[in-house]
Order: structure tokens, then C-alpha cells, then sequence
């Protein structure tokens, strides 16, 4: 380290109110780690931010030493895109407070915030908002990414309610971002995820949610394919309130698999339901009079239900995702046949999720092209042995290989990993990439912020 880089650093440790971890620091290992354990990366210096101000007193630290960027909120990206190697990541996750107003049905929350953070603070107040389907996302680069979850259906997607984000530039500058203040920086938010600045704070609105409830129904591969025309039927027929999505998977060793399936290929239809379990009950009656071998109908908080299918940490992880036209039986055929190659056994699942509804309905002037997609497929790769890597991978290549033929061309950004350049055209849109990228030239003309779906400044 020469001398200008250890003065700047001892500067650092002493301006910051949060904590500095260099890599003979105890603590650097814990402080880099991420959720994807294929991820292993050594940056020179993890800023980990207590406030606003230690995240413009790091980004000016990093400028100053020509380091590059990485901004960590809730470290869920699957390429490790919070992360980096020989450069600064700034770590968001000590700023994750949530304030919560409701008589304005709005909620404030901090950039490291994660949706447990989120969820649990509105849900004494019966109000939520769209958020991801694991608790430990982080907020922030879910929001900016765009946003699906259970509540797309009828709330609409996460960035269909954004209200307003605070941020700190690549020049060290804060600025404010709504629809009166920087309007054009505000739309490019709406989908361009951390290119234009580290989101320190966002504002979303809030819908009132007294009831949610859930149908969770296992099959056997035998009756797959008949449980999922009948699971895309429902929903197709069904309120906005109705969402959800198919699975097939490794039945864990969970209390609701019976013994003898716990390591079996299985398919889960899991229902959600902005509402009461009674009218649940009635909107599910096709699945319901299918042979199943397990089944959960019940009203539960939607907290709970955002943690039902949390990753384990230390999981290896490979992910991608096509939105599709439709759900026609030839669609069906194809998106069980290749699930149930699934390998088995390890964490790997396909999911094919529900989309409509209020989604569909949203503003269409945002960077967010996969909007008017009814499904999203999507290959979700995750195992423990380094050994099951190739196969695993494969996999996820090879369902989305399946299903193309259906594919709108447009894909939602957090499903995938680094894809290359032209699946990130596709996820904002090809004729928003001017616009952007113009932006990009505007707000961060030397790419500071690059670890991300990356939009190149025109």
C-alpha cells in the first residue's frame, strides 16, 4: 500500500461513524462475505456506513484513490454484483431504518434495509407494500431493479410505488429524486438499478393488507403437469388479489412434507391471496380436487409468508429467468418436462410465477419492459457440493432453452446473473437505452458505478 493510500485510509477510519475493514482487519472475512457462496472476492477496503455522510465521505475516499465501486444492500445479487475485488465496497446494511407514515400510506426506509426490515415494520399498521419473495432481499436494489413479489398482482410492481429516492452521485454529491425534483433522474430509477447513484433512502407507498392468506399444495411428478395447467387456469380466472407460483423441487425436511417424499422430486403450487382464507378456500377448489399429498390452507401474516422460502446462507447459487407470452399447454409441456430433470437431490427449483394484473395495468413509460409478460419462468439453481456445479448450471441453461420459443425478449434484471450485454438491453428495454445512457453520460460520466446491470454512459 503506498503512503498516500494508507493516509487516506487512516482518514477514512477515523471521519467514519461506521466501521472500515481492510484485509488484515479481524472481521474483513465476515464483513465480504455474500449469499452466494460461488461468490469470493477480496476488496481492498469494505466501508461499512452508519448514515448518509459516511457514504459521501467514502465515495469521495474511493474517488480519490481511483478505487473502483461496489455498493452492498442486502448482498442478494447472484453474480456478487455488491461486491468486488481490490476496490471499495460500500456496505449499506448498518442503514436500515424503516420509518413508517401512515396516515400518508408512505414508508421511508434506509438503502441496507432488507424486506424483513420493511415488512415487519408496516405489518402493525395492516399496511405492505410490493416487496420481494425472500425476507433477507435487500430493498434497495430490488426497488431499483423494478420489483416483483406476491403483491404485484394488486399493488403493482415495486417501482409502480415509488414515491421518492435519496442518493448519493459518483461525484460525492447528495440529491433528491420524485416526480417534481430531478424528474428525468426519477424515471431512470423506475428499472436502472445502482447506475446513477448509491440510494441511501427511498420512499414508497403503502396499500392497506388486513388479511393475506395462503394454499400450499405438493404433488407427486405423476400429477404435475395437471397441477400446474390447473394453477395457470385459476389465476388466469382469479382476482388481482390471487398471485403465486409453481415449483418443482427436492421436498425439504420440513414439517408439511410427509417422510417418505423428503428428498423426491416433488411439485409445490404455492397460492397467495391478498385477503381471507374462506375466500381462498373457494378460488383454490380446482387444485384442492386434485390427488395431492400434502396440503396447507390457512390465513397467515404476510411477514411469515415472506420467509417461507428463504435461501440457507452458504448455498451456491446460478440463476436465470425468461418472461413468457402465455401459459398454453405447449408451454405447460415444456416447463414440466424440463423440471422434472431438476437435479435432485439439492435446492435447485423452477418456478413459474404469475404476473397480470395490476402489473400489466402499470405506468408503461418506465424502463421496466417485461411488465405486459402474464408468467415469468424462472430456473433457480442453488446447491451445496462445488461437485454438483456443472450440472446445475446446465440445468438452468436448459430450461431457459425450453421455454424461449414462448419469451417476450424482455427479462427481469434481479432474476438473472451477469448475462452479457444484450440481456441487460432487454431488461430495460432497447429504446430506453438511449435515454439512459445519456443519463448515465450526465450523472456518472466515468462509469464509477459499474458493478451492476450496466448501463454505459453515451
Amino acid at each position: 500500500m503506498s503512503s498516500k493510500a494508507h493516509t487516506a485510509l487512516v482518514e477514512l477510519r477515523e471521519d467514519l461513524d461506521g466501521d472500515v475493514f481492510a484485509p488484515w482487519d479481524p472481521g474483513y472475512d465476515a464483513a465480504r462475505a455474500v449469499f452466494n457462496a460461488m461468490i469470493d472476492r477480496r476488496p481492498a477496503v469494505i466501508a461499512q456506513c452508519a448514515h448518509e455522510a459516511d457514504v459521501v465521505r467514502a465515495v469521495r475516499f474511493a474517488r480519490e484513490l481511483d478505487l473502483n465501486i461496489a455498493v452492498r444492500g442486502g448482498g442478494h445479487s447472484v453474480a456478487g454484483m455488491g461486491t468486488n475485488d481490490a476496490g471499495l465496497v460500500v456496505d449499506l446494511r448498518r442503514m436500515h431504518d424503516v420509518t413508517v407514515d401512515p396516515a400518508a400510506e408512505a414508508v421511508r426506509i434506509g438503502g441496507g434495509a432488507t424486506m424483513s426490515h420493511l415488512d415487519r415494520a408496516t405489518q402493525p399498521y395492516g399496511l405492505a407494500t410490493t416487496g420481494g419473495r425472500a425476507s433477507t432481499t435487500g430493498v434497495g436494489g430490488f426497488v431499483l431493479g423494478g420489483g416483483t413479489g406476491w403483491l404485484d398482482r394488486c399493488c403493482g410492481l415495486a417501482v409502480d410505488n415509488l414515491l421518492g429516492v435519496e442518493l448519493v452521485t459518483a461525484a460525492g454529491e447528495r440529491m433528491h429524486a420524485n416526480a417534481d425534483e430531478n424528474p428525468e433522474l426519477f424515471w431512470a430509477l423506475h428499472g436502472g438499478g445502482g447506475n446513477f447513484g448509491i440510494a441511501t433512502h427511498l420512499t414508497l407507498k403503502l396499500h392497506e393488507l388486513p388479511e393475506f392468506s395462503v394454499a400450499l399444495l405438493l404433488f407427486t411428478p405423476e400429477f404435475g403437469r395437471e397441477a400446474v395447467r390447473t394453477f395457470c387456469d385459476m389465476i388466469e380466472a382469479g382476482p388481482d388479489e390471487l398471485s403465486g407460483a409453481v415449483l418443482y423441487l427436492t421436498g425439504p425436511p420440513e414439517e408439511f412434507v410427509p417422510p417418505h417424499l423428503v428428498g423426491a422430486l416433488l411439485c409445490l403450487t404455492l397460492v397467495t391471496y391478498a385477503g381471507a382464507e374462506a375466500d381462498l378456500r373457494k378460488l383454490t377448489e380446482p387444485l384442492l380436487a386434485l390427488p395431492h399429498e400434502a396440503e396447507i390452507v390457512s390465513a397467515m401474516p404476510y411477514t411469515d409468508v415472506q420467509c417461507m422460502i428463504d435461501d440457507p446462507p452458504g448455498m451456491r447459487h446460478y440463476w436465470s429467468a425468461e418472461d413468457v407470452t402465455g401459459a398454453p399447454d405447449d408451454l405447460v409441456d415444456a416447463f414440466c418436462a424440463r423440471s422434472e430433470a431438476v437435479p435432485v437431490p439439492t435446492g435447485t427449483q423452477s418456478a413459474l410465477i404469475a404476473q397480470g394484473g395490476a402489473v400489466a395495468a402499470g405506468p408503461t413509460e418506465f424502463p421496466v419492459p417485461y411488465r405486459d409478460a402474464p408468467w415469468a419462468v424462472h430456473p433457480y439453481g442453488m446447491w451445496w457440493d462445488p461437485a454438483d456445479d456443472e450440472r446445475c448450471r446446465q440445468w438452468v441453461r436448459d430450461m431457459r432453452a425450453a421455454v424461449r420459443p414462448w419469451s417476450t425478449g424482455a427479462v427481469y434484471l434481479n432474476f438473472i446473473g451477469d448475462e452479457g450485454r444484450d440481456r441487460v438491453r432487454a431488461g430495460l428495454g432497447p429504446q430506453n437505452m438511449w435515454r439512459l445512457g445519456t443519463l448515465k453520460r450526465r450523472y456518472d460520466p466515468d462509469n464509477v458505478f459499474r458493478f451492476n446491470h450496466n448501463i454505459k454512459p453515451l
